[in-house]
Formats: structure tokens, C-alpha cells, sequence
């Protein structure tokens, strides 16, 4: 089984075990990570997922639908390859993904 690594905005690494279909915002919050809350369960609609991803896996993660779009909008630290955890749907594919968690979360 493949591992995902978050790594906190203070460099602190985190490595999780993938589980396929489960969010990464679901991997995160199973898994007792600090920084990642999902307040909206998983519904776009708070930022409280949001994660940089590093370029090489952002096209891997799939499209960004519009809610998740304006959401991300009001995200100060957002980047170009900023993602609400909640919307990417872990594979075994992801297996090496880093992903970076802002310093602020909404």
C-alpha cells in the first residue's frame, strides 16, 4: 500500500498509508494530522482542507469544480496549485505525493 506525506508549514512530515477512496482531507483527519479540520464535512464550503500540492501531482488530482474554485478564492495563502483536500479522491497512483499544508487555515 502506497503513503502520502503532508508536511506541515513548519516542516514537520507526516506520512500516511493510502486508502483508496477516501479524501485526503479523510486520510488527514483519520490519521490525527494537525492542520487540516474539514468543519464542513467534506462539502467545499468552508477552506478548511485547503492544501498546496506540489506541481508534478496537481494535474493527477483532478479538476477543481467551481465551488471549490470560489472557495479557494477567499484562501489567503492561496497558490496555483492550492486544492480543498475534500475534493481529491485518494488512488494508488498518489503513492509518493507530497502535499503542503498552509501556515492559516479559514
Amino acid at each position: 500500500m502506497g503513503t502520502i506525506t503532508f508536511i506541515s508549514h513548519d516542516g514537520e512530515e507526516t506520512e500516511v498509508e493510502i486508502v483508496e477512496g477516501q479524501s485526503l482531507m479523510q486520510l488527514a483527519t483519520n490519521n490525527g494530522l494537525a492542520g487540516i479540520d474539514g468543519d464542513c464535512g467534506g462539502e467545499a464550503a468552508c477552506g478548511t482542507c485547503h492544501i498546496i500540492l506540489e506541481a508534478e501531482w496537481f494535474s493527477k488530482t483532478g479538476d477543481q469544480s467551481d465551488d471549490e474554485a470560489q472557495m479557494l478564492d477567499l484562501t489567503p495563502e492561496r497558490v496555483a496549485t492550492s486544492r480543498l483536500s475534500c475534493q481529491i479522491k485518494a488512488t494508488e497512483a498518489m503513492d509518493g505525493m507530497i502535499v503542503h499544508l498552509p501556515e492559516f487555515q479559514m
